[in-house]
């Protein structure tokens, strides 16, 4: 059997390694049109910031081997032809038009084919972006260039365009060598993967941290003599000595939409679960392959590294003739923002309303050990379920605690089908070093289901920002103690501590709406139901509490 594999990266070696280990008799043919071979591409931005000191340990195995052309030949039986392209695909011949860098061509036979050919970068169309330092971030060579126009100028003005997970890891390398750093992005918000008020949150920490974020906000021209000096915006002018432009990649499929293959809505390869594409001879895997989405059954399109190795094996089974299949994706995917995490599974809120379920949702930040252990850290934690079925639905975390470790839980939840009754009474482990004894997951679970259940009405602190900023006549409630107030508080609003409400209940207007809140809004919960007991009817609790509060805050 010949098998030829386009695409040297991530998904096209692990279906030729695979293919080995499974059909040692097999000639298996990997063609690749750059030089480097299954490397790390995750890796670059910690490559760039010189926590990965040496690029050859982003194309080596656990112990030292470099993965090159013999390495595949001499473990995996893997003939490799690299700076060679394949240009045409020849589905009544069975054959592959290849071209080698000196301009040869020549045909290549197939039994099966393996299409692994990834994602391209989407540069956008804005004058001026063929100047010099002007970057994408695709493989080892586009880093090693940025490095080198990092060690070419001692204080370096670097401006990031598109503010998603490839332009925030940057971001951070950027930092680390000492840049002045700006992420414009075209959205309302950056990283679009999350929802708002989880995304406020990062750009914050990166305001904090010196990073000048600028959303809404459309890069008209790149200007310079030469090179890249200055990046101008429909917001201002911006010095520049480098600029990124992270803003997405899309399917590289023209090979196969060339050779008639079926494109799904995504504008990737349509495969089916054994990865096949309309070609029953043909598989297309990893960036370069439509996805299905768990939830919806949709398509959809999240190119990862994880996902392209998963689908690499199974393309190599369904090959092989091993019974095997791919159940889709839950979009699944995290990034680190300094001393944050920044994580999610599932469907957004948007996402899960476009879809037509009766959305709930809460907001529950806390430490994710408990509070007298050192190392807490805070976690800001979202949940979104199906108010009709109680299912779960997604799930999203960010801050320096601990988001990989709940987000996986949500995950296998999402992949299980579980409600948030199941989730809320899952057997998860505890001692204090590790976790609270209500995990932060467990805890957001069940004030989902005191939401589904009408024991807590919730509003999130964007909503009730809005309320202010419209001037609207309602009763923002602190229930903190005196000395939390004095170290942040909301203008406007009305204190009265917990442990005092009951006696102080005539200083509230019962004519208008009350929204109770306190640190996490725990108290702020407690507090509504003292008011509702108390006759009070239009009362709402803060999700989250002021440390999610997207507004300005007054300290000291």
């Amino acid at each position: 059997m010949k098998v030829i594999v386009i695409g040297g990266v991530a998904a096209g070696p692990k279906a030729a390694s695979r293919i080995n280990r499974l059909c040692a008799e097999a000639e298996v043919t990997i063609i690749e049109k750059g030089e480097l071979l299954s490397y790390a591409g995750c890796g670059l931005p910690y490559y760039i910031s010189g926590q990965v000191k040496d690029s050859k340990e982003l194309m080596s195995t656990p112990v030292g081997t470099v993965r090159d052309s013999a390495f595949f030949k001499n473990v995996k039986n893997a003939n490799v032809l690299n700076h060679t392209e394949a240009t045409a695909i020849h589905r009544k011949q069975k054959t592959v038009t290849v071209k080698n860098r000196a301009g040869e061509t020549q045909d290549l036979p197939y039994d099966k084919l393996v299409l692994a050919t990834g994602a391209e970068s989407a540069v956008p169309p804005i004058p001026g972006v063929e100047l010099g330092n002007i970057y994408n971030l695709k493989d080892l060579h586009d880093a090693d260039a940025i490095k080198a126009t990092l060690a070419e100028h001692k204080a370096v003005n670097a401006v990031i365009v598109g503010g998603g997970l490839i332009g925030v890891e940057v971001a951070e390398a950027f930092h680390e060598m000492g840049c002045r750093i700006s992420i414009v992005e075209f959205l309302p918000q950056i990283l679009g993967m999350m929802d708002p008020e989880m995304a406020v949150l990062v750009e914050k920490h990166f305001e904090a941290k010196g990073v000048k974020i600028l959303t809404s906000t459309r890069v008209t021209e790149f200007a310079g003599n030469g090179r890249v000096e200055k990046v101008i915006t429909d917001q201002g002018e911006l010095p520049a000595d480098l600029v990124l432009l992270a803003t997405g990649v899309r399917p590289a499929a023209k090979l196969a939409q060339d050779a008639g293959l079926e494109i799904g809505p995504t504008r990737a390869i349509a495969v089916t679960d054994r990865m096949q594409t309309s070609d029953p001879d043909i598989y297309a895997v990893g960036d370069c392959a439509e996805k299905k989405n768990m939830i919806t059954g949709k398509a959809a399109y999240v190119p990862l590294g994880s996902t392209a190795n998963k689908e690499g094996r199974v393309a190599a089974n369904a090959i092989c003739g091993v019974e095997d299949s791919f159940p889709g994706i839950l979009g699944s995917a995290i990034c680190k923002v300094f001393e944050y995490s920044v994580a999610r599974t599932g469907l957004s809120e948007k996402e899960a309303r476009d879809a037509g379920y009766d959305v709930v949702t809460c907001l529950a930040p806390a430490p994710d050990k408990p509070h007298f252990m050192p190392g807490a850290r805070l976690l800001f934690f979202k949940l979104i379920a199906d108010r009709t079925t109680r299912k779960l639905l997604g799930a999203q975390a960010t801050g320096p605690g601990g988001a990989d470790r709940r987000i996986d839980i949500a995950a296998m939840a999402l992949t299980a089908g579980m409600t948030v009754d199941q989730l809320a009474n899952a057997d998860l482990v505890y001692a204090p070093p590790f976790s609270p004894a209500v995990d932060n997951i467990i805890t957001a679970a069940n004030i989902l289901r005191n939401k589904i259940e009408g024991r807590m009405d919730g509003i999130t602190p964007g909503e009730v920002l809005t309320m202010l900023e419209r001037r609207e006549d309602f009763t923002l409630l602190d229930v903190r103690s005196p000395a939390e107030r004095e170290q942040m508080r909301i203008d406007g609003t009305v204190d009265i501590p917990l442990g005092a409400l009951r006696g102080r209940l005539d200083e509230i207007d019962r004519s208008k709406p009350v929204v109770a809140f306190c640190k996490i809004s725990l108290r702020g919960y407690e507090a509504a139901l003292i008011l509702k007991k108390a006759g009070f009817s239009d009362v709402k609790v803060m999700d989250g509490g002021i440390l999610m509060w997207p507004g300005k805050l007054i300290k000291g």
